[in-house]
């Protein structure tokens, strides 16, 4: 069976104009459906890991995101040539910055800023940053500073939360006084009844000439369970309330890098911060690495769900020095970097007595995470990938089957050096498409891999033409204007969560992707993406609700269901409870009208007269939520009545809908 199994923007703009010819919003349908739902039959489990999420540093997901260091360019390493959102404070003749290699710390931290003070004529000179797209300075808050600095005479600093003309100061703390010799300083910032603003800069200042130098310069508010160096509270919460059952890390691309030596080095991600050099990530930014291998894993813990890992697997992404990529052949070249995913997979579940155990227990973990799937490499059917993956993971499975059989190994392409545990399918496409995609499964061979679909998302740009007609067509990759989707967008993603939902015996995991972006222009490479954000605020996309609304009550059993009728643009599925007391039934109406379902249920002595609907829908399918509007698209759930073995069911035009039943 061939596997669409692709990001489509690799393809070229007439192979997608094919695949994708656009969908024409629907006529209704002929006939009434009736759906017939038989609990008699056993049906299957719906996978335990069904539902999670993947990340990977796109869109300033981690740095200006998620990761919640207010400091961009904390280590002097974002450009080679100048102090990239850094810039001089205060007036005085003479006084410049500078980056300077001739002042390092240690092999990570060899850039500082040099500060030269010749005069202060308006009362300080310093430094300011600019955080990412602004800092936010909100009320009653306790920021945690810390920098290293040392000068060449004995001075005192301060350090300012400051509006972004200097013209309002909304926290200071002085430091008594900065040292010949690096050190390291700690400082608190706290707000007191203050407009919340959020292009605030942060400023170190000093009245002294002199020569002074800085290095790693970090600013974090409060975090999620208060991690020292730790997650912004409100997209966690948004990420905890989906209640994900997984998480995939690291990537994506951002695994892999566009050369060998820019890859997730995850060694280089441990301990103490002034250890991290950072790199350059494949999405036009510099990664701090903040965002580094224990906080990935606490960051699962957090949220209650298990680590999908992904090891590095010996291809670097095709850029333009390298129009394939770069590959590393199988065999003895290859063996470092088998080497390196077996320690990572000892840190992540060794005992505290294994050399890398011991290593997480001193990074403050003593106990193992759990792990159970293992992924090796991402999507190498990129570039020259393809023809060398069948060996490189031939390579990798034998390895970490013998040091870990239990764990289940996944491929990124079909190979045939090894049978694979887990096969990882990526979509992006239209909702024309996902419509057939949402049966693509229907008729897997079950005797085949499991599936992993661990990249997928509806991906399309609306387009009326001159007679009016609208259609819905794949996205270009340099429409950026709109980072996350719209109502359209939603219920394509609903319908092809209808189809991986009937089929989870073979599908054990699935995964939305993007998961978030910055929304100010220039900030995020891809899109859409499930939730959004700027330096003071966030909001969930409508995406983001289909995503809530059926992780929320995903069930445990899968009911065998059939459809009489040709309805269109209806797609639906069916579980239920593991003490059989419950169904839900999720229902996708993709008409600009009213559809009325007929269900049938065999096998229930009694169905609850009284059940819940919750619906998500709106005035019109281009409706979306924004920073400015965050509800606009939100689900809403209603009582409603005269359920029974055999009922009727109206639902909501351009709407996706979870309708639950409580049975005997």
């Amino acid at each position: 069976m061939k596997r669409l199994s692709f990001r489509l923007d690799h393809l070229c703009a007439a192979t997608v104009a094919m695949l994708l010819p656009g969908l024409s919003l629907l006529a209704a349908g002929p006939s009434e459906p009736v759906v017939q739902l038989d609990l008699r039959q056993p049906g299957f489990p719906v996978s335990p890991t069904f539902y999670g999420m993947m990340t990977e540093e796109i869109n300033h997901a981690y740095d200006g995101g998620l990761y919640a260091e207010l400091v961009q360019n904390r280590i002097f390493k974002d450009d080679a040539n100048t102090p990239v959102h850094w810039s001089l404070v205060g007036t005085g003749g003479g006084n410049t910055m500078a980056l300077d290699e001739s002042q390092p710390i240690n092999a990570a931290l060899t850039t500082s800023l040099k500060l030269t003070v010749a005069g202060v004529s308006s009362g300080r000179a310093g430094i300011a940053n600019e955080g990412f797209w602004g800092i936010p300075a909100t009320p009653k808050t306790t920021y945690h500073a810390s920098f290293y600095a040392r000068a060449d005479t004995a001075a005192p600093l301060t350090l300012s939360l400051e509006s972004a003309d200097g013209t309002q100061v909304y926290t200071i703390a002085t430091l008594a006084k900065v040292t010949r010799q690096w050190a390291r300083y700690e400082l608190t910032l706290k707000t007191q009844k203050i407009q919340p603003d959020h292009a605030a800069r942060l400023v170190l200042a000093t009245k002294t000439p002199g020569t002074y130098w800085f290095n790693l310069v970090s600013l974090f508010p409060p975090t999620w369970h208060h991690r020292p160096n730790g997650n912004r509270v409100d997209l966690m919460q948004k990420m905890v309330n989906l209640h994900p059952a997984f998480l995939r890390f690291p990537g994506g691309n951002y695994l892999e890098g566009k050369t060998v030596a820019d890859h997730f080095a995850w060694k280089r991600t441990l301990g103490d911060l002034a250890e991290r050099p950072g790199h350059t990530g494949p999405w036009t930014y510099r990664s701090s690495d903040g965002m580094g291998l224990l906080e990935f894993l606490e960051w699962a813990e957090d949220m209650g769900a298990e680590p999908v890992l992904a090891v590095y697997a010996g291809f670097a992404l095709p850029s333009e020095a390298h129009r394939g990529g770069i590959s590393i052949p199988a065999g003895k070249d290859l063996e470092p970097y088998v080497q390196e995913a077996l320690d990572e997979i000892e840190y992540v579940t060794g005992p505290a007595n294994t050399t890398w155990g011991a290593r997480r227990a001193a990074d403050g973990h003593p106990a193992p995470f759990s792990l159970h799937y293992v992924e090796i490499g991402n999507e190498d059917f990129v570039g020259d990938a393809r023809k060398t993956y069948n060996a490189r993971f031939a390579q990798f499975f034998d390895a970490i089957k013998a040091a870990h059989p239990g764990l289940q190994c996944i491929a990124t392409i079909p190979v045939k050096s090894r049978v694979p545990d887990v096969l990882d399918d990526h979509y992006y496409a239209t909702s024309t498409e996902m419509m057939k995609l949402a049966h693509k499964y229907d008729h897997y061979d079950r005797h085949q891999p499991k599936i992993f679909v661990g990249e997928w998302a509806t991906r399309e740009i609306k387009r009326v033409d001159t007679n009016g007609v609208t259609t819905y067509n794949w996205m270009p990759w340099a429409y950026r204007d709109a980072p996350t989707p719209n109502l359209h967008a939603a219920l394509g993603d609903a319908v092809f969560m209808t189809g991986m939902e009937r089929n989870s015996d073979i599908i054990v995991m699935n995964c939305y992707a993007p998961l978030l972006t910055r929304v100010e222009p220039g900030a995020f490479q891809w899109n859409p993406n499930l939730i959004g954000y700027d330096s003071l605020n966030s909001y969930a996309s409508p995406s983001y609700y289909v995503q809530a609304m059926f992780h929320g009550q995903p069930g445990d059993t899968v009911v065998k269901t059939s459809l009489t009728g040709e309805p269109a643009g209806f797609f639906y599925s069916a579980t239920r409870s593991a003490d059989q007391r419950r169904i839900w039934l999720k229902v996708v109406n993709l008409q600009a009208s009213e559809q009325t379902v007929q269900f049938d249920i065999a096998g229930a002595r009694k169905v609850a007269a009284q059940g819940t609907l919750t619906v998500l829908t709106s005035e019109r399918p281009e409706d979306t939520n924004t920073l400015e509007a965050p509800d606009k698209v939100k689900p809403a759930t209603i009582k409603i009545h005269g359920l029974g073995a055999r009922f009727k069911q109206t639902f909501a035009p351009n709407s996706a809908s979870v309708l639950q039943l409580e049975t005997r």
